[in-house]
């Protein structure tokens, strides 16, 4: 009697393996024939990335972050080994130097700042300067960094923070100083270039906005 129940058992197995089995292979045929031997996968070809470059023209004012507003005075071409390289000349006025940047390379410069802006710089000026309880040597840092950023806003933070509404020598360390002025001058060079006023008025409008007004009518 086992022996009988065990062979009942094996065939019952059989049976539910070929149920199983058999749809499973149906459909699989079914793919086959679906999707034909003629489908071929499709190769996409992958196009480049395209290069985010901006176009300037002649006599364009820009920002280059180490040396501040400059002036495109020529595009030129040269061809160096078998390549061809277009290029900008800049006229950086206040540092009597001339730069050349290729205009694939260009991922520093930006355009001058818009009258927004300005406008947004202005207000930064009038608020109160905020002074780090840290060591001048690593603010010192901070402000050369922020300064040759290229980024306006950080300029405009470093004059703001550096000002101390007094032209009295003894009142700022001569490193302090030097970073004041170089960023006042920096600012200073994009306010002109952007509102095409005289320097006189630009500085007359960040000195006010300073509070420097008392000064500059004293120096006068």
């Amino acid at each position: 009697m086992p022996k009988t129940k065990k062979i009942k058992k094996t065939k019952k197995a059989k049976k539910l393996k070929k149920t199983k089995v058999k749809p499973v292979l149906k459909l699989a045929e079914k793919k086959l024939n679906n999707s034909g031997a003629e489908e071929k996968p499709e190769i996409k070809k992958v196009k480049k990335q395209p290069t985010e470059k901006r176009i300037y023209n002649l006599k364009d004012f820009v920002v280059y972050p180490k040396h501040g507003v400059g002036k495109i005075t020529s595009i030129e071409k040269a061809t160096i080994g078998d390549i061809d390289i277009q290029f900008y000349k800049i006229l950086v006025e206040k540092e009597k130097l001339t730069l050349t940047v290729p205009i694939n390379q260009q991922s520093k410069l930006r355009p001058i700042a818009s009258i927004n802006q300005i406008n947004k710089c202005i207000s930064i000026l009038k608020t109160k300067p905020k002074i780090k309880r840290t060591m001048w040597s690593r603010r010192a840092q901070e402000y050369d960094q922020k300064i040759n950023s290229g980024k306006i806003y950080e300029l405009a933070e470093v004059v703001k923070d550096l000002n101390k509404n007094s032209d009295i020598i003894a009142d700022q360390s001569y490193s302090e100083r030097q970073l004041f002025e170089k960023a006042y001058d920096r600012l200073k060079s994009e306010f002109e270039a952007v509102l095409k006023v005289s320097p006189e008025d630009v500085q007359k409008k960040m000195d006010k906005a300073l509070g420097r007004t008392k000064i500059s009518e004293e120096a006068q």
